[in-house]
């Protein structure tokens, strides 16, 4: 099991460092090819103050020469040496990094990653286990002619990295967050300055085939999760196609790995709920509401499902508020014994858009065909809560 590994047998000791006085173009240059996608910020004393990853400063639009390292810094949840695979992985999710520091007396000894995790997770019986348990079903996709805008779009509403790209019913490509960064938005920094926050960007306009990623690399339902780990790690891809006769029935990216390695822990056949949070602040009357949104739900499917963990992860879009109040995106996945469910919202503040995107995740799951199989009491709960006279079904 994972939970016989800690992060002290797997983090990686080799690090690079900047100032947090430094100029985010310093940044770029310690990020060579090969190294970890994270480096530490030291004060002017040499003393560790936080983290910055590459992700941050590609994802910002600002002048990376005058814009100091520490505008970006993160001040990311410690690991220790003794913690686990799942509660270390349980933390990343929770703190939407992937690349977290492991510090011993304040002592900065290294950076653990996802593919630190993930690698040493597989190595264990758990790797044995068929990537079509932990795959996301019937994924988004798209048409090759679709604009990248579109792309952004259908990722932005359903608060996902990656979108594979079809022409007449076949996966041709693949196209990332970070594909979209480094040809659109990265090459149009490299070409003016200052902040270019509101600027039309004209080349979103572009169809989706133009920037796509091909070959995609694709995996079979029934392959072992060390053999795609060790496929993710030989073609230094964070997302597989899963494919059978020759048909997209799912992807697999890392947080698809990692989600059910922080539940590896859990003994108690029981329904929990964790929490990912991106720029946005939960106060304790909020999470109890939520909490007690949950209960209400778990009440109704404990029965079906007795084994699942709800994963909600909330995100903030920038400065957008009304009144104050912030809009929020809403992304839930319900992973569970008889398969994993999603559903999304978007609204202003966190409870109205939790509420929401809980009651669709709840219409979901009583029109499924797996809670019908156990139960048909469930479509009668359909019907009801659609409204429609239960003998119509």
């Amino acid at each position: 099991m994972a939970s016989q590994i800690s992060a002290g047998d797997v983090y990686s000791k080799g690090f690079r460092s900047v100032q947090e006085n430094d100029p985010l173009s310093r940044c770029l240059e310690a990020f060579e090819k090969g190294m970890l996608p994270v480096l530490a910020v030291l004060n002017d004393k040499g003393k560790y103050e936080g983290m910055i990853t590459r992700r941050a400063i590609l994802r910002s639009r600002l002048d990376l020469n005058a814009t100091k390292v520490k505008t970006l810094m993160k001040n990311a949840p410690p690991v220790n040496l003794d913690f686990s695979l799942s509660k270390t992985a349980k933390l990343m999710i929770e703190s939407g990094l992937r690349q977290l520091p492991v510090l011993e007396k304040n002592k900065l000894l290294g950076f653990v990653t996802d593919e630190n995790i993930i690698h040493s997770a597989v190595t264990q019986d758990w790797g044995t286990v068929k990537i079509e348990t932990i795959m996301t079903r019937a994924p988004h996709t798209l048409e090759s002619n679709r604009s990248v805008g579109a792309v952004l779009s259908l990722m932005r509403e359903f608060g996902i990295s990656h979108v594979p790209i079809m022409e007449s019913g076949k996966l041709v490509g693949l196209i990332s967050i970070q594909d979209i960064l480094e040809s659109i938005y990265w090459p149009q920094r490299r070409q003016t300055t200052g902040d270019i926050v509101g600027e039309k960007i004209e080349t979103l306009s572009v169809p989706a085939k133009g920037i796509m990623r091909r070959p995609v690399v694709t995996v079979a339902p029934e392959t072992s999760l060390r053999d795609a780990e060790k496929m993710m790690h030989d073609h230094d891809v964070s997302c597989l196609a899963v494919t059978s006769n020759e048909r997209l029935v799912g992807v697999a990216t890392k947080l698809d790995f990692l989600e059910p390695i922080s539940q590896l822990e859990t003994a108690a056949r029981k329904l929990s709920i964790q929490f990912g949070v991106k720029e946005v602040e939960i106060t304790p009357e909020q999470q109890t509401f939520m909490m007690d949104e949950f209960d209400s739900f778990t009440h109704k499917y404990q029965e079906a499902f007795q084994l699942g963990t709800l994963f909600v992860y909330m995100k903030s879009h920038g400065n957008t508020n009304l009144r104050g109040t912030p809009m929020i995106h809403c992304r839930l996945q319900f992973r569970t014994v008889r398969g994993t469910f999603y559903s999304a919202s978007e609204g202003w503040g966190i409870e109205p858009t939790f509420r929401v995107a809980l009651d669709r995740l709840d219409r979901r799951l009583l029109r499924s065909k797996e809670l019908l199989a156990y139960n048909p009491r469930y479509a009668r709960d359909y019907l009801r809560k659609i409204g429609l006279p239960q003998g119509e079904s």
